[in-house]
């Protein structure tokens, strides 16, 4: 009864949205990719809504509900009946009545299982459309017959760009570099490679100093290279090179509309990083969270791990690593190798869950020692362990995969546990709604 539910629900939303977007007709921005769309999206966001009535996509609204619930302006009312009855009047209303609504709107367009882009790409019809990075191994790919068919799945949504829109894809992926062959109109690049319209170099992370002028961090800075021009921007409260790519995305965007670039960084040098994104967080006993807890795929897991490599610490380097869910036949491997880079530098390793028992099997193989590895069913008892072993100026690396149900893996549960404000857990980490803290 609930899926038969669920699903008049959602089509009764995505007929409302349609007409919501033949009525107000605004501009596009859809943002998709195996890595970094909800990054990239927040960044694009941060940058358009200081020139423009700017709406995006709560949090990862990616999917057939999610997205008529963006363009809508409607939460997520879970198995609230009243408060999807109360979304759906709320689209009724934006039909019947003249409304103020945004100029902009910056949705973020995943997939879960094949057809999924084919059921959007049909009514949204972007502006301009943004790939983020095509992993080799990406989320979900368990659902599709090879990684290809699932970029090939993603990748249909260039079919839906206006005549006049812009693609702007990443120049150091050769699978999105791949895709300009969908799209005879207009191409903007960024990355890191030679060639890239929007070129990021130099990148560095950003210290400050505690009490003892001892360097923590920070965030990250780079330089950027566009239209013969130089110019150094700077993000605070996270770290990776994930970040640069987001923001490098958004500069191309918003160069497109005409905006000044100093805004630009002015703008990306505020932005809030998302909870559970490569966020820096206060540690109990002097340490530091790298936050990534919100999802975790083969390579946003080695890009993490890499960043955790490559920080300056005066303290010890440990690695708090979950599942990694939905990758089928390529589960064992992809664990091992995640395994043999946190072993290669890490002082402690901690895996939660049945497949990161093969991150820990990595580890060992890399060479480290079984001692520093300690494995654990839930992330509850993981982080508590992490509390009592925590010493002055280590940084933690917290990341896994979401998950539900019995595969649930919650890595948030392990920041909750060490982080030094955990009265702010609300507003800092992921997974905090009502539903959620019921699970």
């Amino acid at each position: 009864m609930k899926t038969i539910l669920k699903k008049i629900i959602t089509t009764i939303l995505r007929l409302l949205a349609q007409a919501t977007l033949r009525k107000y007709k605004p501009k596009i921005v859809a943002v998709t990719g195996s890595v970094g769309k909800t990054s990239a999206k927040d960044a694009i966001y941060a940058v358009f809504s200081r020139e423009f009535f700017t709406r995006r996509s709560e949090k990862s609204f990616n999917t057939e509900i999610g997205i008529p619930l963006t363009i809508l302006g409607c939460h997520n009312e879970w198995s609230n009946v009243l408060g999807w009855m109360k979304n759906i009047f709320r689209g009724l209303s934006l039909i019947l009545f003249r409304h103020k609504y945004p100029e902009w709107l910056i949705l973020e367009i995943g997939v879960d299982r094949p057809g999924d882009m084919k059921s959007v790409a049909g009514w949204i019809h972007p502006d301009v459309i943004v790939v983020t990075r095509f992993a080799d191994v990406p989320v979900h790919v368990e659902y599709f017959p090879s990684p290809e068919a699932l970029i090939e799945e993603k990748s249909s949504l260039i079919s839906s760009l206006k005549k006049d829109g812009l693609l702007i894809l990443n120049r150091d992926d050769e699978k999105v570099m791949a895709q300009k062959e969908r799209w005879k109109g207009k191409i903007a690049t960024f990355g890191f490679e030679e060639g890239a319209g929007v070129r990021a170099s130099n990148i560095a992370p950003l210290y400050a100093e505690d009490d003892l002028e001892r360097k923590i961090p920070a965030g990250i800075m780079f330089r950027v290279e566009t239209d013969g021009k130089t110019f150094p921007v700077r993000l605070y409260g996270t770290l990776g090179k994930a970040a640069v790519y987001s923001a490098s995305a958004a500069l191309c965007a918003g160069m497109a509309q005409g905006i000044n670039l100093i805004r630009i960084a002015d703008a990306l040098a505020e932005i809030i990083p998302p909870p559970g994104r490569m966020r820096i967080i206060p540690g109990i006993k002097k340490t530091f969270i790298i936050d990534d807890s919100y999802n975790a795929s083969p390579v946003a897991m080695q890009s993490a791990l890499l960043t955790l490599r490559d920080l300056q610490s005066y303290g010890r380097k440990i690695a708090a690593l979950g599942d990694m869910l939905e990758l089928g036949k390529y589960s064992t491997d992809e664990h091992k190798k995640v395994g043999a880079l946190a072993g290669s530098f890490c002082s402690v390793l901690i895996t939660v869950g049945m497949r990161a028992r093969y991150i820990a099997e990595g580890a060992l193989d890399a060479g480290m020692s079984e001692k520093n590895i300690y494995q654990f069913e839930n992330s509850r008892e993981a982080g508590k362990y992490l509390e009592k072993i925590l010493e002055e100026g280590d940084v933690v690396l917290i990341k896994g995969s979401q998950g539900s149900g019995a595969q649930s893996i919650r890595m948030e549960r392990v920041v909750e546990e060490i982080m030094a404000e955990p009265e702010r857990k609300d507003e800092l980490l992921v997974r905090q709604g009502e539903e959620w803290k019921k699970r």
